[in-house]
Formats: C-alpha cells, structure tokens, sequence
C-alpha cells in the first residue's frame, strides 16, 4: 500500500459514510471501507476514479461482534493501524413498544447502534493507546438529545452514542487517542427519505462531510452538524416536559419496520 494516513469508515456503502469516504480520499487519505454491501463499495470506488492502490474493502456486519472484529483485524493486517476509524454504520426504524415484534427492532438497533461502534472501536483502542495517536469518532445524531414519540429506539441508541464516547473520551485523556462525538441533523441520505415530518436545515452529505472532516481534524470532542441544529437541540433540551411534550402532540412519526 502507497504511503498516507489511513481512515476506516463503517457504513461506507450509502449517505454519509460514502460521502465521508470521498472527503477523506480528497485529502489524501487512504481508505478502509466497511459495509455488508461490499459490491456497492467497489463499484462506486472504481465509479469515483479512485485508485486501487489506494482503497480496500471490508465486509461485515457491525451488529455482529465477530464479524466487524473480524473486519478490524483485516484491515490492520493489510494496511496497517488506522489514523482515524469512524463507526458510522446505524439503523433507524420506528418502534412501538405496545407491539411486541418491536422489541425484536430495539434490540436489533442496540446491535448495531451501540454495540455494534463499540466493536468498531475495540480493535483499535489498545493499538493506539501503544502508539500514542490516533481519532475514535462516533457518528451520534442530534435526535438523541431528547426523545421523539415513535422513535424511542434511535433517539435511546443515539443517546447512548454520546455518552458512550463521552466515558471512552476520559478513559482515554492523556493517551494521545481523541474521542470525537459528532451529531448530525438531518442529511439527505436513504436513511431520512422515509420521514414523514419537516426536516429543518437539511443538509447534503457532501456538505456535512466537509465540515465533519474539519471537526474531526481539529480533534474536537463534541459537534452538532450544522451548527443550527445545534442551538435548536440546546432549546430543547431547556425546555419544559409538559412544553416539549405538548409541541410533539400529532407529530408525525417514524414508519415502523412492519409498515
């Protein structure tokens, strides 16, 4: 492999994992791409006029531990110890908890949401930790700053994101390996063409990758993508229960996986 700073992306195949591959190709960067859908990957790779030399491509399926331990190990061994691993793999379903098939959702976007970017992470952490360097980012969203009626399954997983990279940020303070938790608004990505409710300050995957990009660089701990959505989520979060719960009253709600 030509010389570079490496990135590994989870989720690679669509939104904002391609579109974060592509940033990261723009700069120079060599890169380690995971999907289940490894063909997708290599056709757009090969589509984008990247050189071979300079991408790979792993399959896996990050709600299985093995399988994105497995993906992790590969990668290290072809390519070497990652610069900055990026668990952006996640799912997004509409849940209702009166509906007992639901629960199998929940856990299923726990799998993948939770425990799914803490294997991703797992490979690398001690390997890093030697090296002295290197970025975790944890792509969280901005709907787990408060939870949305219909959505206790991503808004909880999401929610979980952010906390999860805020303890792994202490563990690993003064090691020299940043923990970067970055949220997202909405991004016109197949993952929110299916919502059925406004989506303020919509966002185009090119333009959340370049600002992601810089945010990772620079090694902050926490960003809300775009900023706008920032301040909304920070109102929300002040607002009063019997307030928020009364602007959410006839909110249109995210389509279950048995719809």
């Amino acid at each position: 492999m030509s010389a570079g700073p490496l990135v590994f992306i989870t989720g690679a195949s669509s939104g904002i994992g391609q579109a974060l591959a592509w940033r990261y190709h723009q700069a120079g960067w060599r890169l380690a791409l995971v999907a289940r859908r490894t063909a997708e990957i290599e056709a757009w790779a090969r589509g984008a006029g990247i050189p071979a030399e300079r991408w790979r491509v792993y399959g896996a399926d990050v709600a299985d531990s093995a399988s994105i331990i497995g993906a992790a190990e590969a990668c290290i061994a072809a390519q070497g110890l990652p610069d900055t691993v990026i668990a952006n793999a996640g799912i997004s379903v509409g849940i209702d908890t009166a509906e007992r098939e639901d629960l199998a959702v929940l856990a299923r976007t726990f799998a993948t949401n939770n425990i799914g970017l803490a294997a991703t992470f797992h490979p690398f952490v001690k390997a890093m930790r030697a090296r002295g360097s290197g970025r975790l980012v944890g792509i969280a969203s901005v709907a787990g700053i408060r939870g949305l009626p219909g959505h206790g399954a991503y808004c909880s997983s999401k929610a979980g994101v952010i906390s999860y990279c805020e303890s792994l940020r202490g563990e690993l303070r003064g090691s020299g390996v940043k923990v970067v938790t970055i949220a997202p608004g909405y991004v016109d990505t197949p993952l929110t063409q299916k919502n059925r409710y406004g989506m303020p300050f919509l966002m185009q995957p090119q333009d959340f990758a370049e600002r992601a990009f810089r945010a990772v660089e620079a090694g902050v701990s926490y960003r809300v993508i775009p900023w706008q959505m920032g301040v909304v989520a920070k109102l929300m979060r002040l607002l009063p229960n019997a307030l928020f719960d009364r602007l959410l009253v006839g909110r249109a709600r995210k389509p279950r996986q048995a719809q």
